[in-house]
Parts: C-alpha cells; structure tokens; sequence
C-alpha cells in the first residue's frame, strides 16, 4: 500500500490496514534532566520501522497510533505533542515483550470449558461469548465479550483456582465457568477495553500445561 492510498483511507474513515506493533508495560526511568518519568516501549515490525525512518509521514502515523493505544491500554491522557530524541531511541533499558507470531490457539486444544446453566430462563441475564488461549507457556488468557456495556461499573469478576464468575446486581451479563487449568487468582488481573467493549482477564497458571 503506498502513501496516498493509506492517507486516502485514513480520510475516508476505513479501516483496512493494520499497523504491526506491540505496546509494553510501564516503567520508571530518569529523563535528560535526571527527573522522573514514565516510559512506554513500543515494538514495531523491522520491515516497517526501515520503512519509516524515510517517511515523516509513516513516523507521524506510528506514533500517533501508539499514542492512541496506549491511552486506551492503560485509561491514560497523553499529550499529543511529541518530539524525536535524535540520540536516543529509548529510554533507560527495554523489556522483553510476547508477541504471537501465529493464530492464538482455543482453549479446546487445553480441554473441555464448561459452562453452568448454558439454557436460560426469559428475562435473565445473558451468557456473554468468551474466548481463551495460551499467550505463554504459564499465561491464560481471556477475553469476554460485553457489547451491552460501556464500562465496567457493578460488574463483578471472582477468580477461583479453576472457576471465573462474572456478573453483578442488575448486570445484563453473567457467566460461570469451569477451566481445566489452575490459576492464581491473586495474582490475576483484570481490565475493560471501552472501544471493544471487552473484558480483559490475565490468569497466569498455577502449573504450565504440559
């Protein structure tokens, strides 16, 4: 796709293009005045980022995207002015990242996922649509879809050793089920994607699977 055909897009509202790249986790570094700040590491895809470097254009579109996904990743508000550090192209040390090079697996090849109560009565609430895979060897991964929702206000989550329960009082969502896996629910996490409308549960395993 060249330039004017990706800007013509962009114009038009389309979104038939997708920018290869993996946002990281924060962490604390010291800026060139020796003050705190926070950094964000963003791995592009090699092709692309040569691509880049000669395109103010692309460079501009790039970081305009993180920025956008980094604020929808982490609920923050970012200043949309940014300037190239010429002699320096990160901050303080780089984390390791996962990134999939493949279709993620379903939770099937793992086991059976079961779900209680899969016929419900008129009026109540809904069984949303959950997906599961493996993201890393001791890493699960969940997304549940929630389209009715906006926010996660009143939703509540509980994490068992083998169970996730969602729901809430006057939720139009509820879900119970069983995952063949052991997880740790200290140390599961949870967030909402507002623009997707998704419920986003890290559960790192107990035991990888062998």
């Amino acid at each position: 796709m060249t330039e004017d055909q990706l800007l013509q897009m962009l114009e038009e509202d389309q979104a038939g293009f997708r920018i290869p790249m993996s946002l990281g986790e924060p962490h604390a570094e010291l800026d060139a005045k020796g003050q705190g700040c926070t950094a964000y590491d963003v791995a592009v895809n090699s092709d692309f980022y040569r691509r880049m470097q000669n395109s103010d254009f692309l460079r501009e579109l790039v970081v305009t995207i993180a920025r956008e996904g980094l604020e929808d990743k982490y609920s923050l508000q970012l200043d949309p002015e940014w300037r190239l550090l010429r002699n320096r192209p990160f901050m303080g040390s780089i984390s390791q990242q996962n990134i999939r090079s493949r279709q993620r697996p379903p939770i099937q090849e793992l086991g059976n996922v079961f779900t209680a109560g899969s016929l419900r009565p008129e009026g109540s609430p809904e069984k949303p649509h959950l997906s599961l895979w493996l993201e890393a060897p001791d890493l699960l991964l969940a997304e549940i879809d929630l389209p009715k929702l906006d926010a996660a206000r009143g939703l509540s989550l509980e994490v068992g050793e083998n169970r996730l329960v969602l729901g809430g009082p006057q939720q139009p969502y509820h879900l119970d089920v069983y995952i063949p896996l052991r997880v740790s629910s200290e140390e599961s996490r949870a967030a909402f994607h507002r623009k997707r409308r998704q419920l986003m549960v890290a559960l790192p395993l107990l035991s990888a699977p062998s």
